[in-house]
């Protein structure tokens, strides 16, 4: 599933693209995509708009149009946008196509069928329940070391477990969250409440070095408006991983075996020695 740094590079590569853009109109191909809307009040609802600008809130994609209106969108595991001229067919598993008016048109696909939209009243957006319960965004001034000092001592959970709920730690996913325990040197099977409070801010600064290292990767990515789903779990990013898929592999600090197990159905990697409980 697409992390913080993903959606960003997506979010700005699809403000780039369409920013301007009129959208003649729309079709929702599955019902499902957007389950608050009946197919034809959304067509409706984004007929001759312009796209003001594409933004982020966590991991949901935010198109602002200019009847007062945005679209939210979240990708899952498998959605995607293509920008795709005229003379280019709708990949298999398209879901929703907004044609705009130079001729192009947007298309959302998603093969494993998770992804979902939903407009709602500008004025009213971060009331929408999708973005009212995120965490504060890990680069804002709310995201800070008495943050997450206070949020860690409100949960038994495993660390790692804590680190995935959206409503504690905005924008981070299996991925990530590995990664900044690693960089903290906090064992992921550490109960949450238990992790001492002199190491909130190697916590806090972890999350930010690994989001903000991603974040910068994105910005070098050349945008391939026909594959705007591009990640950095694939080409030669993998081997800048400290810990991730990378189980009985030597540790870059230590040269000790890096570690696998199952945490919440998903794999933890890390160092048993430089993340000691």
């Amino acid at each position: 599933m697409p992390e913080l740094p993903e959606v960003e590079h997506i979010a700005r590569s699809l403000n780039t693209l369409v920013t301007g853009r009129r959208i003649v109109s729309a079709r929702l191909l599955r019902d499902r995509l957007a389950p608050d809307s009946k197919p034809a009040t959304f067509a409706k609802l984004l007929k001759n708009t312009s796209i003001n600008f594409v933004h982020r809130r966590g991991k949901h994609l935010l198109f602002d149009v200019d009847n007062g209106r945005t679209l939210i969108t979240h990708l899952r595991m498998t959605g995607s946008f293509a920008l795709l001229s005229i003379d280019v067919g709708d990949p298999k598993f398209t879901h929703a196509v907004f044609y705009l008016d130079d001729e192009s048109r947007l298309v959302f696909s998603d093969q494993r069928h998770f992804g979902l939209m939903k407009i709602v009243e500008t004025k009213k957006l971060y009331d929408a329940p999708e973005l009212a319960k995120l965490a504060p965004e890990p680069f804002s001034e709310e995201f800070d070391i008495e943050y997450v000092r206070k949020t860690l001592k409100r949960s038994n959970r495993q660390i790692k477990e804590v680190l995935l709920d959206q409503t504690r730690f905005c924008g981070l996913g299996n991925i990530y969250a590995v990664e900044a325990l690693f960089h903290a040197g906090i064992d992921p099977r550490t109960v949450s409440a238990r992790i001492s409070t002199r190491k909130a801010p190697s916590l806090h600064a972890s999350i930010q070095l690994v989001l903000g290292e991603a974040i910068e990767h994105g910005s070098s990515i050349s945008v391939n408006p026909e594959n705007l789903e591009q990640t950095y779990f694939n080409g030669d990013s993998d081997a800048e991983w400290q810990v991730y898929d990378r189980e009985g592999s030597g540790c870059r600090r230590c040269n000790s075996p890096i570690k696998r197990i199952k945490q919440g159905g998903r794999s933890t990697f890390y160092c048993s020695k430089c993340q000691r409980k």
